[in-house]
């Protein structure tokens, strides 16, 4: 009786209402997809296993980068054009530590991230108690750093690191369950953990929204996403499993993504991040301290460029002046691509890495297609342009 009393109270979205509240999300997820399978079709290897992992490799200094630019988007369209001199100069810190002084890794990994602590406090401290505008103060920081990269290296490039510091890039996690040669077990098991773990959370918040009599949608959509991220996961398992298993710095990125994704949408922190974006005077009557907010979020964001830089370093092998150039409009690119609102207050973490993954893919795709360049340039314009133009139209058509 119960059961069917419950049953007959529930409120369904309708599937054109669930599309429309989140159509950034799906059209960007859509695009990745298409993407991928154009590059599959034209190139043939795009989805090899070697590949997919390469594509994690070679784009998770963009995806770090990508999580804190997001938080600074979110208070207002605020971006930080320091990241890429701050990588740059945090690796140079961490090279001279490691090559030239003979410092232990680990030791020199704790200064380069306490480094970039002290370079956020110095950035915040003019952007959230001055109200220097964030834009002039990182400018600067991108200049300043980048001058510091050059004197630390004098012009030349710090080079090999020990195996122990490139593994942090090139390394990958022991087999746990080694009864198969040549095919690492531990991806499948984890994905499948995982897999369950996902089934229980989302049947138990669908049922908690039943329960509080909120709106769910139809329960054709909700096995149908459920289903999709499912088979993503396990197939992404299958690839690391048959390549060489699940880098560390994969761990690194999982641990990042799950952590502020929590703090972004569970948090009271989090929630005045969005609060400040959307209206800063509201948020401010409310009882946000707007000034702790903004620099939270610039020292956060410098700390995860300490990240970058290090994990870039890694997988080079390298320290090198012009190390970190463009890193601050790749980050900004995935943020907006992934449905950050220029205005602040709208954006998630899981879009950013989403916009990340997307630019990542069209270099590796474009890179196998032969397409030069000055091409990859432009076509990376535009699809940063073409994105924008949705979000602003989709929000003139709201109104």
């Amino acid at each position: 009786m119960e059961t069917a009393k419950m049953m007959q109270t529930v409120k369904y979205e309708s599937i054109g209402y669930t599309l429309k509240a989140n159509i950034r999300q799906y059209a960007m997820l859509i695009a990745l997809v298409v993407i991928m399978i154009f590059f599959q079709i034209t190139t043939g290897i795009l989805l090899v296993p070697m590949n997919v992992t390469n594509l994690i490799l070679q784009n998770s200094y963009v995806l770090i980068l990508a999580i804190g630019m997001t938080l600074c988007i979110l208070t207002g369209g605020n971006i930080d054009l320091s990241v890429g001199s701050v990588a740059a100069f945090i690796a140079a810190i961490v090279g001279t530590l490691i090559i030239e002084q003979k410092m232990d890794v680990t030791t020199a990994i704790i200064i380069g991230l306490l480094m970039g602590g002290v370079i956020g406090v110095w950035q915040g401290f003019w952007i959230a108690y001055v109200r220097i505008p964030a834009f002039i103060v990182t400018l600067a920081g991108m200049l300043m750093f980048r001058g510091l990269t050059n004197t630390i290296l004098k012009g030349l490039t710090l080079s090999p690191f020990p195996r122990s510091f490139q593994s942090i890039s090139s390394g990958y996690l022991p087999d746990l369950f080694p009864f198969i040669k040549g095919f690492n077990l531990t991806p499948i098991v984890f994905s499948a953990i995982f897999s369950i773990f996902l089934i229980l959370t989302q049947l138990k918040k669908r049922r908690a929204k039943i329960k509080n009599n909120t709106g769910v949608i139809p329960p054709v959509l909700f096995l149908s996403q459920l289903l999709l991220i499912i088979v993503a996961v396990n197939l992404f398992a299958y690839a690391l499993a048959a390549y060489r298993g699940i880098p560390i710095v994969l761990v690194i990125l999982v641990a990042l993504i799950a952590g502020y994704h929590f703090f972004a949408t569970k948090t009271v922190p989090g929630r005045y991040i969005y609060a400040m974006g959307g209206n800063e005077r509201a948020a401010q009557l409310s009882g946000v301290d707007t000034n702790r907010v903004l620099f939270f979020v610039y020292l956060n964001m410098a700390v995860l460029s300490a990240v970058a830089g290090i994990v870039f370093a890694a997988r080079t092998d390298s320290a090198f002046p012009l190390m970190g150039s463009g890193f601050e409009l790749d980050a900004i690119a995935a943020c907006f691509i992934g449905g950050a609102s220029a205005t602040g207050g709208v954006g998630t973490v899981i879009g950013a890495i989403v916009g990340a993954l997307v630019m990542g893919v069209l270099n590796n795709g474009m890179i196998m297609m032969g397409i030069g360049s000055d091409w990859q340039m432009t076509i990376k314009g535009f699809v940063l342009l073409m994105a924008v133009a949705f979000d602003v139209l989709s929000k003139n058509r709201a109104k």
